[in-house]
Protein backbone atom coordinates (compact mmCIF):
# COMPACT_ATOMS: atom_id res chain seq x y z
CA UNK A 1 0.00 0.00 0.00
CA UNK A 2 1.49 3.39 -1.09
CA UNK A 3 0.51 6.38 1.08
CA UNK A 4 1.47 9.80 0.52
CA UNK A 5 1.78 12.36 3.44
CA UNK A 6 1.43 15.93 3.47
CA UNK A 7 2.63 18.16 6.27
CA UNK A 8 4.93 14.66 7.06
CA UNK A 9 7.30 17.24 9.77
CA UNK A 10 4.32 18.72 11.62
CA UNK A 11 3.48 17.73 14.97
CA UNK A 12 0.17 15.74 14.08
CA UNK A 13 2.27 14.58 10.41
CA UNK A 14 5.37 13.14 12.26
CA UNK A 15 3.19 10.79 14.56
CA UNK A 16 0.86 9.76 11.83
CA UNK A 17 3.93 9.38 9.77
CA UNK A 18 5.68 7.09 12.18
CA UNK A 19 2.62 4.77 12.98
CA UNK A 20 1.63 4.52 9.27
CA UNK A 21 5.17 3.09 8.45
CA UNK A 22 3.77 0.17 10.86
CA UNK A 23 1.81 -1.13 8.77
CA UNK A 24 3.13 -4.00 7.08
CA UNK A 25 3.66 -4.09 3.37
CA UNK A 26 3.24 -0.05 3.63
CA UNK A 27 5.19 2.19 1.65
CA UNK A 28 4.97 6.25 3.12
CA UNK A 29 5.74 9.16 0.97
CA UNK A 30 6.66 12.15 2.26
CA UNK A 31 5.77 15.28 0.97
CA UNK A 32 6.56 19.04 2.32
CA UNK A 33 7.56 22.09 1.87
CA UNK A 34 11.07 22.42 3.94
CA UNK A 35 12.46 20.69 7.35
CA UNK A 36 11.33 22.83 10.21
CA UNK A 37 13.88 22.92 12.91
CA UNK A 38 12.44 21.01 15.63
CA UNK A 39 14.13 17.86 16.22
CA UNK A 40 13.06 14.42 15.41
CA UNK A 41 11.00 12.14 17.44
CA UNK A 42 12.89 8.91 19.13
CA UNK A 43 13.74 6.59 16.52
CA UNK A 44 13.26 9.23 13.71
CA UNK A 45 16.02 10.21 10.99
CA UNK A 46 16.92 14.27 12.02
CA UNK A 47 16.84 16.17 8.12
CA UNK A 48 16.01 13.08 6.08
CA UNK A 49 15.49 14.67 2.38
CA UNK A 50 11.45 14.92 1.31
CA UNK A 51 10.10 12.42 -1.17
CA UNK A 52 7.84 14.56 -2.71
CA UNK A 53 8.90 18.64 -2.15
CA UNK A 54 5.26 20.51 -2.13
CA UNK A 55 4.06 23.38 -0.56
CA UNK A 56 0.06 22.68 0.20
CA UNK A 57 -0.14 26.55 0.30
CA UNK A 58 1.38 27.67 -2.97
CA UNK A 59 0.68 24.16 -5.31
CA UNK A 60 -1.81 24.56 -7.98
CA UNK A 61 -3.72 21.41 -9.18
CA UNK A 62 -1.15 20.88 -12.23
CA UNK A 63 1.58 20.71 -9.76
CA UNK A 64 -0.28 18.59 -7.24
CA UNK A 65 -1.49 16.12 -10.50
CA UNK A 66 1.95 15.75 -11.12
CA UNK A 67 3.14 14.70 -7.98
CA UNK A 68 0.18 12.38 -7.67
CA UNK A 69 0.78 10.69 -10.89
CA UNK A 70 4.35 9.90 -10.17
CA UNK A 71 4.03 8.93 -6.70
CA UNK A 72 0.77 6.89 -7.43
CA UNK A 73 -0.74 6.58 -4.40
CA UNK A 74 -3.29 4.09 -2.60
CA UNK A 75 -4.11 7.00 0.21
CA UNK A 76 -3.42 10.42 0.41
CA UNK A 77 -2.96 11.64 4.16
CA UNK A 78 -2.93 15.75 4.84
CA UNK A 79 -1.71 16.54 7.92
CA UNK A 80 -0.64 19.87 6.50
CA UNK A 81 -2.05 23.24 7.78
CA UNK A 82 -1.22 26.80 9.18
CA UNK A 83 -2.50 27.56 12.92
CA UNK A 84 -0.63 31.04 12.60
CA UNK A 85 0.44 33.88 10.25
CA UNK A 86 -1.33 36.03 8.15
CA UNK A 87 -4.54 35.62 6.64
CA UNK A 88 -3.04 34.68 3.33
CA UNK A 89 -1.05 31.91 4.72
CA UNK A 90 -4.36 30.84 7.08
CA UNK A 91 -6.63 30.50 4.12
CA UNK A 92 -4.09 29.05 1.51
CA UNK A 93 -3.10 26.46 3.31
CA UNK A 94 -5.82 25.33 5.27
CA UNK A 95 -8.55 26.46 2.31
CA UNK A 96 -7.06 26.67 -1.24
CA UNK A 97 -4.63 23.60 -0.40
CA UNK A 98 -7.15 21.09 0.28
CA UNK A 99 -9.55 22.20 -3.02
CA UNK A 100 -6.30 22.13 -5.22
CA UNK A 101 -5.48 18.42 -3.69
CA UNK A 102 -9.32 17.40 -4.16
CA UNK A 103 -9.08 19.17 -7.79
CA UNK A 104 -6.02 17.48 -8.93
CA UNK A 105 -6.95 13.78 -6.93
CA UNK A 106 -10.03 13.75 -8.92
CA UNK A 107 -8.05 14.05 -12.48
CA UNK A 108 -5.39 11.16 -11.09
CA UNK A 109 -6.37 9.25 -8.74
CA UNK A 110 -9.74 9.67 -8.13
CA UNK A 111 -10.16 5.68 -6.46
CA UNK A 112 -7.24 6.65 -3.67
CA UNK A 113 -8.80 7.34 -0.31
CA UNK A 114 -7.99 10.75 1.29
CA UNK A 115 -8.05 11.24 5.15
CA UNK A 116 -7.70 15.02 5.93
CA UNK A 117 -6.57 16.30 9.24
CA UNK A 118 -9.49 18.85 10.63
CA UNK A 119 -9.78 20.83 14.24
CA UNK A 120 -12.50 21.64 16.53
CA UNK A 121 -11.70 25.43 15.63
CA UNK A 122 -14.50 24.70 12.84
CA UNK A 123 -17.27 24.02 15.45
CA UNK A 124 -16.85 27.75 17.36
CA UNK A 125 -18.99 28.47 20.32
CA UNK A 126 -21.49 25.62 21.30
CA UNK A 127 -24.83 26.35 23.24
CA UNK A 128 -24.22 25.25 26.83
CA UNK A 129 -22.30 22.47 27.91
CA UNK A 130 -23.26 19.24 25.55
CA UNK A 131 -20.81 17.23 23.45
CA UNK A 132 -20.17 18.11 20.14
CA UNK A 133 -21.69 15.66 17.54
CA UNK A 134 -20.25 16.39 13.43
CA UNK A 135 -23.85 16.76 12.81
CA UNK A 136 -23.82 20.20 14.87
CA UNK A 137 -23.57 23.69 13.78
CA UNK A 138 -20.12 24.73 12.70
CA UNK A 139 -19.81 28.47 13.95
CA UNK A 140 -16.30 29.38 13.89
CA UNK A 141 -14.63 32.26 15.83
CA UNK A 142 -11.81 33.80 13.86
CA UNK A 143 -10.38 33.37 10.84
CA UNK A 144 -8.30 29.87 11.67
CA UNK A 145 -11.70 28.14 12.35
CA UNK A 146 -13.71 29.72 9.19
CA UNK A 147 -10.15 28.61 6.71
CA UNK A 148 -10.33 24.91 8.10
CA UNK A 149 -14.38 24.63 7.57
CA UNK A 150 -13.64 25.68 3.78
CA UNK A 151 -11.27 23.20 3.71
CA UNK A 152 -13.66 20.24 5.48
CA UNK A 153 -16.32 21.60 2.72
CA UNK A 154 -13.81 21.32 0.39
CA UNK A 155 -13.02 17.46 1.19
CA UNK A 156 -16.58 16.48 1.98
CA UNK A 157 -17.87 18.01 -1.43
CA UNK A 158 -15.40 16.71 -3.42
CA UNK A 159 -16.87 13.53 -4.24
CA UNK A 160 -13.84 11.06 -3.50
CA UNK A 161 -13.24 8.47 -1.38
CA UNK A 162 -12.60 11.13 1.77
CA UNK A 163 -13.15 11.74 5.11
CA UNK A 164 -11.93 14.69 7.61
CA UNK A 165 -10.76 13.61 11.08
CA UNK A 166 -11.69 16.69 13.44
CA UNK A 167 -9.32 16.67 15.55
CA UNK A 168 -9.99 18.31 18.76
CA UNK A 169 -7.01 19.92 21.18
CA UNK A 170 -3.72 17.74 20.67
CA UNK A 171 -0.87 17.12 23.05
CA UNK A 172 1.73 15.19 23.63
CA UNK A 173 5.63 14.62 22.72
CA UNK A 174 6.60 17.28 20.11
CA UNK A 175 3.86 20.14 20.83
CA UNK A 176 4.55 22.98 19.79
CA UNK A 177 5.25 26.20 21.53
CA UNK A 178 2.06 28.00 19.56
CA UNK A 179 0.28 25.31 21.75
CA UNK A 180 -0.59 26.14 25.39
CA UNK A 181 1.02 22.53 26.55
CA UNK A 182 3.59 22.68 24.42
CA UNK A 183 4.77 26.60 25.28
CA UNK A 184 4.29 25.85 29.14
CA UNK A 185 6.50 22.72 29.06
CA UNK A 186 9.57 24.93 27.78
CA UNK A 187 8.50 28.18 29.99
CA UNK A 188 8.44 25.74 33.41
CA UNK A 189 12.14 24.11 31.75
CA UNK A 190 13.45 27.16 30.85
CA UNK A 191 12.26 28.60 34.44
CA UNK A 192 13.68 25.59 36.74
CA UNK A 193 12.24 24.17 39.17
CA UNK A 194 12.05 26.98 41.58
CA UNK A 195 11.58 29.99 38.74
CA UNK A 196 8.30 32.11 37.99
CA UNK A 197 5.95 31.43 34.83
CA UNK A 198 3.05 33.81 33.69
CA UNK A 199 0.21 31.86 31.71
CA UNK A 200 -3.00 33.26 30.50
CA UNK A 201 -6.33 32.50 31.40
CA UNK A 202 -7.03 28.67 32.32
CA UNK A 203 -10.30 28.55 32.91
CA UNK A 204 -11.35 27.87 29.27
CA UNK A 205 -12.36 23.76 29.29
CA UNK A 206 -10.85 21.80 26.39
CA UNK A 207 -11.07 18.25 24.88
CA UNK A 208 -7.37 17.10 24.97
CA UNK A 209 -6.51 13.93 22.81
CA UNK A 210 -2.95 12.69 22.28
CA UNK A 211 -1.14 13.02 19.30
CA UNK A 212 -0.18 9.55 19.02
CA UNK A 213 -4.37 8.36 19.08
CA UNK A 214 -4.83 10.96 16.30
CA UNK A 215 -1.99 9.03 14.23
CA UNK A 216 -3.80 5.63 15.49
CA UNK A 217 -7.52 7.35 13.72
CA UNK A 218 -5.29 8.18 10.71
CA UNK A 219 -4.28 4.31 10.54
CA UNK A 220 -8.04 2.93 10.75
CA UNK A 221 -8.85 5.85 8.54
CA UNK A 222 -6.55 4.80 5.53
CA UNK A 223 -7.08 1.14 6.07
CA UNK A 224 -11.09 0.93 6.89
CA UNK A 225 -13.31 -1.39 4.38
CA UNK A 226 -15.60 0.94 2.19
CA UNK A 227 -16.45 4.06 2.53
CA UNK A 228 -15.78 5.84 5.73
CA UNK A 229 -18.62 8.96 7.36
CA UNK A 230 -17.40 12.55 5.98
CA UNK A 231 -16.22 13.49 9.07
CA UNK A 232 -15.31 12.03 12.40
CA UNK A 233 -14.33 13.86 15.76
CA UNK A 234 -10.96 12.92 17.05
CA UNK A 235 -10.81 13.89 20.55
CA UNK A 236 -11.08 12.39 24.10
CA UNK A 237 -14.47 12.75 24.55
CA UNK A 238 -13.64 14.63 28.06
CA UNK A 239 -13.95 18.59 28.46
CA UNK A 240 -10.68 19.59 31.21
CA UNK A 241 -10.17 22.74 32.30
CA UNK A 242 -6.72 24.21 30.71
CA UNK A 243 -5.75 24.51 34.02
CA UNK A 244 -5.44 20.98 34.50
CA UNK A 245 -2.95 20.95 31.78
CA UNK A 246 -0.89 23.14 33.95
CA UNK A 247 -0.81 20.93 37.34
CA UNK A 248 0.07 18.49 35.47
CA UNK A 249 3.00 20.10 34.13
CA UNK A 250 4.06 21.48 37.27
CA UNK A 251 3.97 18.07 38.53
CA UNK A 252 5.46 16.02 35.77
CA UNK A 253 8.44 19.01 35.86
CA UNK A 254 8.61 18.70 39.83
CA UNK A 255 8.10 22.38 39.68
CA UNK A 256 7.96 24.64 43.18
CA UNK A 257 8.03 27.80 42.24
CA UNK A 258 5.18 30.76 41.48
CA UNK A 259 2.58 29.98 38.45
CA UNK A 260 1.09 33.55 37.80
CA UNK A 261 -2.00 33.35 35.94
CA UNK A 262 -2.79 37.04 34.92
CA UNK A 263 -6.62 36.23 33.87
CA UNK A 264 -5.76 37.65 30.22
CA UNK A 265 -6.90 34.93 27.63
CA UNK A 266 -7.31 34.75 23.75
CA UNK A 267 -10.14 36.02 21.95
CA UNK A 268 -11.10 32.55 21.13
CA UNK A 269 -10.68 31.13 24.82
CA UNK A 270 -13.38 33.98 25.57
CA UNK A 271 -15.89 33.22 22.89
CA UNK A 272 -15.11 29.37 23.09
CA UNK A 273 -15.24 28.69 27.18
CA UNK A 274 -15.93 25.06 26.70
CA UNK A 275 -15.76 22.02 24.23
CA UNK A 276 -16.45 18.65 24.22
CA UNK A 277 -15.82 15.76 21.55
CA UNK A 278 -18.91 13.12 20.88
CA UNK A 279 -16.67 10.24 19.19
CA UNK A 280 -19.23 7.86 19.47
CA UNK A 281 -19.31 7.70 15.78
CA UNK A 282 -15.73 7.54 15.20
CA UNK A 283 -15.93 4.34 18.01
CA UNK A 284 -18.72 2.91 16.16
CA UNK A 285 -17.00 2.85 12.29
CA UNK A 286 -13.10 3.00 13.01
CA UNK A 287 -13.33 1.20 16.23
CA UNK A 288 -11.43 3.42 17.71
CA UNK A 289 -10.87 5.07 20.82
CA UNK A 290 -8.32 6.88 22.62
CA UNK A 291 -6.03 4.83 24.77
CA UNK A 292 -3.33 7.43 26.91
CA UNK A 293 -4.83 9.34 29.39
CA UNK A 294 -3.73 13.23 29.95
CA UNK A 295 -1.50 12.53 32.57
CA UNK A 296 0.51 10.22 30.17
CA UNK A 297 0.59 12.63 27.48
CA UNK A 298 2.21 15.76 29.31
CA UNK A 299 4.16 13.58 31.24
CA UNK A 300 5.43 12.32 27.83
CA UNK A 301 5.63 16.08 26.36
CA UNK A 302 7.83 16.97 29.11
CA UNK A 303 10.08 14.80 29.32
CA UNK A 304 10.63 15.39 25.19
CA UNK A 305 11.27 19.08 25.70
CA UNK A 306 14.38 17.56 27.57
CA UNK A 307 15.73 15.95 24.39
CA UNK A 308 14.95 19.22 21.78
CA UNK A 309 17.88 21.28 21.93
CA UNK A 310 16.74 24.79 23.05
CA UNK A 311 17.93 26.22 19.42
CA UNK A 312 15.66 24.05 18.07
CA UNK A 313 12.43 24.85 19.82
Amino acid sequence: MRILVLGATGFLGRHATGSLRALPGAQVLEAGRRRPGGGPLPGEAPEAPFDVPLDLATADPERFATVLRAAAPDAVVNCAGAVGGSALALTATNARGPAALCEALRETVPRARLVHLGSAAEYGACDGRAPLAESGTTRPVGLYGAAKLAGTLAVTGSGLDATVLRVFNPVGPGAPDGSLPGRLARELRRAGPDGRVRVGDLSAHRDFVDARDVADAVVRAVTAPGPVPPVLNIGSGTARPSRAVAEELVRAAGFRGTLDEDGDGSHRSAAVPWQQADITLATRTLGWLPRRTLTESLTDLWHDTARTPESAR
